[in-house]
């Protein structure tokens, strides 16, 4: 356990400090497969290399996700937590750096010179109306004019925030009916999910091939993206009613080369069998080896000071990098294209500058804006003394 930032609130509880680093890793890894994802989008389409399954991250979020809520807020309820309470939290976590991630991703938009990838030109009020929506979280449906990448996202100023979403999604559905939930009702719902999940997976439901579903609103996706978000989340906050920690040694290093293990696996090709191999892979991912990863994290603690500043360091920045790195990552694909530049050997500089770059921009958007904002929210609507 350590203790927290100074934008913290009054009555928080100590973090599993080795779960921070944790979600610091996997913001990372995200990262990284970004990267690749952008040589590929730059080749037009082929398949990502080296950090095949990065997207698995998102499943990883949602169950440390679950797990911090329940380990945060359950014993409250009734107490000293309120539905409203409880929803104002989790606004001042969460809006301040999706406002901040909307705002990079217009200026972006702009300087890639307003067009989808297409270079079809986008009427600056379409842009504007996409900016609001995204600030207000409304997603766009395929093909409405504030759409303005043109490829089909939710949140096409900065992609990611589709996973923001259902984490808003699992937020309300936990204050509104899981929290009330018996831990038996519980494990039957996670037990549901579970089998959900993994037909979805295992049976390419998506067509896809693999489970990086939910950033559009399409019917597939949509459904997906739910699944993806449910059964980790639920899952996160059984593990945290039953969680004993033991001893672990080396936990955090454990787990770090687990995730980059289990992300660089190359995809798996099907061939003719009704079973996705792929799928399988990501089911077996996400049912049974992220619940053993947040359980060893947990377990485990740091032995000196600076195991423990690396940890806070990279769980501070995790979410800011992962709400605003994907507006730079618009300019490197562009970049990549309009050099045709198509592997790692060519683009690396550049390449390196956007991971660095991107960690600094991070750090930074923490300690100017996210810290100090959500400090000021806090005392302004949680009456912090």
């Amino acid at each position: 356990m350590q203790n927290i930032s100074s934008a913290a609130y009054a009555d928080s509880k100590p973090h599993y400090e080795l779960l921070d680093g944790l979600r610091g890793v996997a913001a990372l890894l995200v990262l990284f497969y970004h990267i690749f994802e952008g040589l590929s989008f730059a080749a037009g389409g082929t398949p990502i290399t080296v950090i095949n399954h990065g997207y698995l991250a998102v499943d990883f979020f949602f169950i440390l996700s679950g797990f911090v809520i329940s380990y945060a807020y359950d014993d409250r309820w009734g107490k000293t937590m309120t539905t409203g309470n409880f929803f104002k939290r989790r606004l001042i976590r969460l809006h301040p750096m999706i406002i901040m991630g909307v705002i990079l991703g217009t200026i972006t938009f702009f300087l890639q010179g307003g067009v989808q990838w297409d270079g079809t030109k986008v009427a600056t009020s379409a842009v504007m109306l996409a900016m609001l929506c995204a600030m207000f979280f409304i997603p766009a449906v395929p093909g409405v004019s504030y759409e303005v990448r043109g490829n089909g996202e939710m949140f096409p100023l900065n992609g990611p925030s589709w996973s923001l979403f259902f984490e808003y999604i699992g937020n309300i559905l936990y204050a509104l009916f899981i929290h009330r939930l018996s831990t038996k009702a519980l494990t039957v719902l996670v037990g549901l999910l579970g089998i959900a999940l993994a037909w979805f997976t295992t049976f390419n439901v998506s067509g896809y091939d693999m489970i990086g579903v939910g950033w559009t609103l399409d019917t597939v996706n949509f459904f997906g993206g739910a699944l993806r978000m449910l059964f980790p989340f639920s899952m996160g906050m059984l593990l945290a009613r039953h969680f004993k920690s033991m001893n672990v040694r080396g936990a955090f290093w454990i787990c770090s080369v687990i995730l980059l293990l289990l992300f660089c696996v190359p995809y798996i090709v099907t061939g003719n069998s009704p079973i996705s191999l792929n799928g399988l892979f990501e089911a077996i991912c996400i049912l049974f080896i992220f619940p053993v990863l947040l359980w060893i994290g947990a377990s485990g603690k740091t032995t000196d000071n600076f195991s423990s500043r690396v940890c806070k360091f990279l769980g501070d920045i995790s979410y800011p990098l992962y709400a605003v790195h994907y507006p730079i990552m618009y300019l490197f694909y562009a970049w990549l294209i309009d050099h045709k530049l198509y592997t790692i050997a060519e683009a690396w500089p550049m390449a390196l500058a956007v991971y660095l770059g991107n960690i600094l921009l991070a750090y930074l958007c923490l300690k100017l804006y996210d810290e100090p904002v959500r400090k000021w929210l806090t005392k302004k609507f949680l009456n912090k003394k």
